[in-house]
């Protein structure tokens, strides 16, 4: 079966629509966009839900969040509730948001600070292990509340990053990303951090959509006039496209940072994570409209102003850009199949003071005008996307390499992934419409 009698089909279960999705990315090209299911169909994104966002680690917030002793913080990943809590001995732990109880959610706000974990519904109260401790008199005197503590998640820290895991059983292997992120994150010490301001931006738009929207700059000279203000445009010097200027101001701010002893080699974990330490428009210290301080304290031990940007890449939902003296977290949370959330923190060192050491609405204007472009650009694509016309078109391996990146990811995880429902064959009935 070719790929136009694919997607000629109709699938009422998710079996139907698994070997659907797994056919056509068998048969895609490597440097094409995807077939148009992937973009809108509903089924097709509870299976990314189920083979991407159910399996992965997922960027969740930052440890400054959760500075002390029961501070939380929730978050939804489609339509499980998680609840991050740093606890008594001041490890940071996630737990399923669902009371063993009747199901309720646990923790209903988005940030808070707690003693015990308290269910609002019938009380049931757990500890910040997540074991539950108080039932008041209803179960009776045989109840064994050890079998019924919260779910946990898999969750570890990094450089200030949280991650978190929905898998059962074992997770996939991250720590190699985690020692360079805590290595390349050293001298910020996220720590004592703390987030200035965010934003939440619903985009009616896929999420893979955002992010291919992210993974490449070509849109940004006829897009983005505030960020390139301050952003080069490309991220390596090896970059066809790099300038002689480009790689001399690479080399001389490689050794600026040598002297202050900062990491800021290229480092890659597959095409999952990427660090890549790279300089500002020379003569920009941060990402602001005029290129100067976005607050008066830099971050962590850092000295020179004109750092740069570290850009951390973690698919499939983060983004980041660490300078001397803020940082910009991207979180990126499907909604449904055509509605995607994006979260962005600014975060400044703990001892900044709004007003004195800096302004919000200054700190996030630069990024504020960026997302809204972005969203712009990414509903125009979904609409087109939706028409009868879209057929896959072609990236450029010059100015889309990154995009042909995340795509091929996205295309092995799902193919490793999906197998599973299949009957002992690994063919499910297809119903052809």
């Amino acid at each position: 079966m070719n790929e136009t009698d694919l997607l000629n089909l109709t699938y009422s279960s998710l079996p139907e629509a698994r070997q659907a999705m797994r056919s056509l990315l068998q048969q895609r090209s490597g440097s094409e966009s995807l077939p148009q299911p992937f973009y809108n169909d509903p089924l097709m994104f509870r299976l990314d839900m189920e083979n991407i966002f159910m399996k992965q680690w997922l960027f969740v917030g930052m440890t400054c969040e959760v500075p002390g002793k029961g501070d939380y913080m929730t978050v939804d990943i489609g339509q499980n509730p998680v609840l991050v809590v740093r606890d008594r001995d001041g490890e940071v732990r996630a737990f399923h948001n669902v009371c063993r109880h009747r199901g309720s959610r646990l923790c209903t706000s988005a940030k808070g600070k707690v003693a015990n974990l308290t269910c609002p519904y019938h009380q049931w109260t757990y500890d910040l292990k997540g074991n539950l401790i108080y039932t008041g008199d209803a179960m009776g005197d045989a109840f064994d509340k050890s079998e019924f503590g919260l779910k946990p998640a898999h969750c570890k820290t990094a450089g200030g990053f949280i991650y978190i895991c929905l898998a059962e059983g074992e997770a996939p292997e991250i720590d190699p990303y985690l020692e360079t992120l805590a290595n390349y994150m050293e001298p910020y010490d996220m720590e004592n951090a703390k987030v200035a301001v965010e934003s939440h931006l619903d985009e009616n738009a896929n999420w893979k959509l955002v992010l291919e929207n992210n993974r490449e700059c070509y849109h940004c000279a006829g897009s983005h006039p505030e960020l390139l203000r301050s952003l080069l445009e490309w991220d390596d010097t090896n970059d066809p496209r790099a300038t002689p200027e480009f790689k001399a101001l690479c080399e001389r701010q490689a050794n600026a940072w040598d002297a202050e002893g900062i990491p800021h080699q290229h480092v890659e974990h597959g095409l999952q994570n990427r660090l890549v330490r790279m300089p500002l428009k020379e003569g920009t210290q941060v990402m602001t409209m005029d290129g100067k301080a976005g607050s008066q304290k830099t971050m962590g031990r850092i000295q020179n102003r004109e750092l740069g940007s570290l850009r951390i890449l973690h698919l499939p939902n983060s983004w980041n850009h660490m300078q001397s003296d803020h940082a910009v977290v991207f979180q990126v949370l499907p909604i449904s199949a055509q509605k995607t959330r994006v979260i962005t923190k600014w975060l400044v060192h703990k001892d900044a003071v709004e007003g004195k050491d800096y302004d919000p609405e200054r700190l996030r204007q630069v990024w504020d005008a960026t997302n809204r472009q972005d969203r712009t650009l990414a509903e125009h694509n979904q609409q087109g996307v939706n028409s009868v016309a879209y057929q896959p078109g072609p990236y450029s391996e010059t100015y889309e390499f990154g995009v042909i990146n995340f795509v091929n990811w996205y295309s092995a995880e799902v193919l490793a992934n999906s197998a599973e429902g299949l009957d002992e064959t690994g063919v499910s009935e297809l119903r052809v419409g």
